[in-house]
């Protein structure tokens, strides 16, 4: 319906257009003068406000004297007295039952709940209370909300409005939140399930060797520089029982990985070499491990060699409140030697008896639950996740969701390589399936169709999207002045693209840890699989350096690269990426000046010249140039800086005069000088910043 202009309305109404403005603006509505227009909802309202209540007409009074007497009343008071005038039997239709009473407006035949989104239209609102459009719209100005039946209002505003009718709201259920949120197990139906190892330590301390002993199979070979660099899932079976475990990169730049594993985890074996002792990366690990609150068996690795220590390394780690059993404590320490195969049957036994004791248990028969490992785009087989299955069974065809996307299990590929039909509790096995490549850490959810899978990830995803705009809204006052402060702040834009997720997500928190109160790391974009030309567009876009972290660019982005100037950089280990971007953010920083002094030469006598005082000097040490800057002490107080204007010996211009000779000085700007006052040259030099 068209809006209608207010002097439109106050002339049917019979008022002054001014009046009319006023009455909308007491109300909170934004109207300036009788050229507004408002909507017909509210325009409705207005007539019943000014016309209904203030029109009176004459009725007869019951009166026993000879002349009737009359007396006025508002109109809406005349209706209702002519209803109750009229017996029951007239106003019912003459076919068909008779109608129900109808309730006072503005009011619910009874208190109920009605169920109400985070933004609710209007029409909806009044729809679900009962009650007129117009009823709800005039609560609305009470409150001083303007809206119309078509516009909507937040969850808060309609509780109140709610309440004025005797109802009360609740919110609706988040389908979202429902299938993802924590789903307690049903006891009588708990088998025993395996344990969750997590081998955990410092780089280059043995643990993916210690693994391949445990396996028997070598997976370090595979690695650039013989380091781990994503995390692997493995499952063994020792006397008849299977044991999963978990090889988290020993790194400090794998620290998210690492924190993620230690909670995926039911036992951490921290892995310490008997060589080298606790290092950063182990007190780190054990961090973590502390922080998931789960049992640590402490592995103290090539005890074979003629450096090791194991009593060294027991007496540090009490140092961070670890204390074997053998002195008097609750933790358990093994000997190994992964590279000799000794000591992995103790150390097997060990992690057997610790899961005993922590009686660990699921509930296969429940829709499947787990965590992504790992996740990433295989040419061949599209994207691929690497989850951790915590609790049910999943089998082939199931319907899940996974963080913002979802799929339906296509195949189920277990660590050796083998096509399985399902797997259950404590299992590690690649999904394929999938729409997208989800976040390494995504909870994996089964759900009972693929509809509700779309419908849950498609709640996410619009979620997201609302996060993502919120975070790069309009500036407020509020944040005005911390954006014009960051103003100062230098970035440097990048877009990483990796291998897997994991390995992703790591580099991208190395990088940022790089970051300085003067040059921010700025990370626009990161993502999964070969360098596309898509990545270069948005790296001119952005002024932006391509990271390829075990990828390489594709032809097409390499020819955009070169035509658009893009820098790409490839690496296969993470150290050298870390020091070229470590290097290239110091070249961002602002240079820093040192001074350097040159000479000091006391003044003794001035001679005055036509248009300035020379200074005849006497130099004491280093030497006064030219070219230098000085600054004027008296009494060693600076009273002037600034540069040398003329520097002669006897009658010539001189470039510098060294030690123990005289000279004549004079200085641009400033003729205050007099005997006794030292002059002091010096330069700055610009000194190369690092971080």
């Amino acid at each position: 319906m068209k809006k209608i202009r207010i002097y439109e309305l106050a002339k049917e109404l019979g008022l002054e257009s001014k009046v009319v403005v006023e009455f909308l603006n007491d109300l909170g509505a934004d109207v300036s003068n009788h050229m507004s227009s408002i909507e017909p909802d509210i325009a409705n309202m207005l007539r019943e406000h000014y016309l209904a209540p203030e029109e009176e007409v004459e009725v007869p009074v019951d009166d026993l004297g000879d002349e009737p007497k009359v007396k006025k009343v508002k109109k809406r008071a005349v209706d209702e007295r002519k209803e109750k005038d009229v017996p029951n039997n007239k106003k019912r239709k003459k076919k068909g039952p008779a109608p129900q009473q109808e309730r006072p407006a503005g009011k619910v035949k009874e208190a109920k709940v009605i169920t109400l989104g985070e933004q609710v239209p209007v029409q909806e609102l009044a729809q679900k209370l009962g009650v007129a459009g117009t009823e709800v719209i005039r609560q609305l100005m009470k409150i001083g909300v303007m809206a119309s039946l078509a516009q909507s209002v937040d969850f808060d505003i309609a509780t109140i409005v709610a309440a004025e009718f005797g109802a009360e709201t609740a919110p609706e259920r988040d389908l979202a939140e429902e299938v993802f949120a924590e789903v307690s197990e049903n006891p009588a139906l708990q088998e025993p399930r395996p344990p969750v190892v997590t081998i955990m330590g410092h780089v280059d301390h043995g643990k993916t060797t210690l693994l391949d002993a445990i396996r028997k199979s070598k997976v370090t070979a595979t690695e650039a520089g013989g380091i781990t660099q994503h995390i692997g899932a493995y499952q063994i079976e020792y006397n008849g029982r299977p044991i999963t475990f978990l090889d988290t990169p020993g790194h400090e730049a794998f620290t998210a990985i690492r924190a993620r594993g230690a909670k995926a985890t039911d036992i951490a074996v921290l892995v310490v070499a008997a060589n080298d002792g606790v290092m950063p990366q182990t007190v780190e690990a054990l961090n973590h491990a502390k922080a998931a609150n789960v049992p640590i068996i402490v592995a103290i690795n090539k005890t074979d060699l003629q450096a090791a220590n194991p009593d060294r390394v027991k007496q540090e780690l009490t140092e961070y409140g670890l204390v074997v059993e053998e002195w008097g404590g609750d933790t358990i320490a093994v000997n190994v030697s992964a590279l000799h195969h000794e000591g992995i049957d103790e150390l097997l036994e060990m992690i057997l008896l610790v899961a005993e004791m922590e009686d660990l248990k699921a509930d296969p028969t429940c829709p499947a639950r787990g965590t992504v490992i790992d996740a990433k785009l295989d040419r061949g087989r599209g994207p691929v996740a690497t989850v951790l299955i915590s609790s049910g069974t999943l089998r082939v065809g199931d319907a899940f969701c996974v963080g913002n996307v979802c799929g339906k299990v296509r195949a189920l590929i277990n660590d050796q390589g083998e096509n399985i039909k399902e797997a259950g509790p404590s299992t590690p096995v690649e999904v394929l399936g999938i729409t997208e490549v989800p976040e390494a850490g995504d909870i994996f959810v089964v759900v009972k169709d693929e509809q509700t899978a779309r419908q849950v990830a498609s709640i996410r995803q619009e979620k997201q999207r609302d996060k993502d705009l919120s975070r790069t809204s309009r500036v407020t006052l509020d944040d005005l002045f911390q954006r014009i402060q960051e103003g100062d702040v230098k970035e440097l834009n990048l877009v990483i693209k990796a291998d897997v997720q994991g390995s992703a997500e790591a580099v991208r928190s190395s990088l940022e840890k790089l970051s300085t109160d003067e040059v921010r790391v700025n990370v626009i974009h990161q993502g999964v699989g070969a360098v596309s030309e898509s990545d270069v567009l948005l790296a001119t876009a952005s002024n932006a350096v391509i990271i390829g972290f075990n990828v390489r660019p594709e032809p097409n982005a390499r020819k955009a690269a070169e035509r658009d100037g893009v820098d790409i950089r490839v690496y296969r280990i993470i150290y050298n990426l870390l020091d070229d971007v470590k290097a290239a953010m110091a070249g961002l920083l602002d240079p820093e000046f040192k001074e350097e002094t040159l000479g000091r030469a006391e003044v003794r006598q001035t001679f005055k010249i036509p248009g300035g005082v020379i200074a005849g000097s006497y130099v004491q040490e280093g030497k006064i140039v030219r070219s230098a800057e000085v600054r004027v002490l008296r009494d060693n107080v600076i009273i002037h800086e600034g540069k040398i204007s003329s520097l002669k010996r006897f009658k010539d211009d001189v470039r510098e005069v060294t030690h123990g000779y005289e000279c004549g000085i004079g200085i641009e700007k400033f003729n205050d000088i007099k005997e006794g006052d030292v002059i002091e040259a010096f330069t700055m030099v610009k000194v190369e910043r690092s971080l």
